[in-house]
């Protein structure tokens, strides 16, 4: 989408036929930017990984967090998931092709976002300080 154009309009044509609260850029990207969603795509770009693997690789995540989090990012069809027929099964986790596809704008989000940690950081303390929160 052209930058150029005036956000009003950006927001009609994104907006389409749909109700805002059903426009297409917002669904996709509410799915992308949960707690735990991009951390676990980012890991998965670097190979596919089993269940315990991603647990163990992200200590902070609740099993069950962890479970709904590549649930949901398996019914956004970034990530795929298969079950191998072993005793016990084990299940593996890797990203699709449009998982592969968003890679380069989240790296860029996620260069800008460490860049900026400082900044914004400073920015909450200022607007906590002035006893807004």
């Amino acid at each position: 989408m052209d930058a150029h154009i005036p956000f009003s309009d950006r927001i009609r044509m994104m907006q389409g036929d749909h109700k805002l609260e059903n426009c297409p850029v917002r669904q996709v990207m509410q799915g992308m930017f949960g707690k735990w969603s991009t951390l676990l795509v980012l890991a998965l770009a670097e190979r596919s990984y089993r269940f315990g693997e991603l647990r163990r690789l992200v200590p902070d995540i609740s099993q069950r967090m962890l479970t709904q989090t590549l649930r949901d990012l398996e019914r956004d069809g970034y990530v795929y998931r298969t079950v191998h027929p072993t005793k016990p099964p084990s299940v593996e986790y890797g990203l699709t092709e449009l998982g592969l596809s968003m890679l380069g704008p989240l790296n860029d989000l996620v260069i800008w976002s460490n860049d900026n940690f400082a900044a914004v950081d400073a920015a909450r303390k200022r607007y906590d300080t002035a006893g807004r929160s």
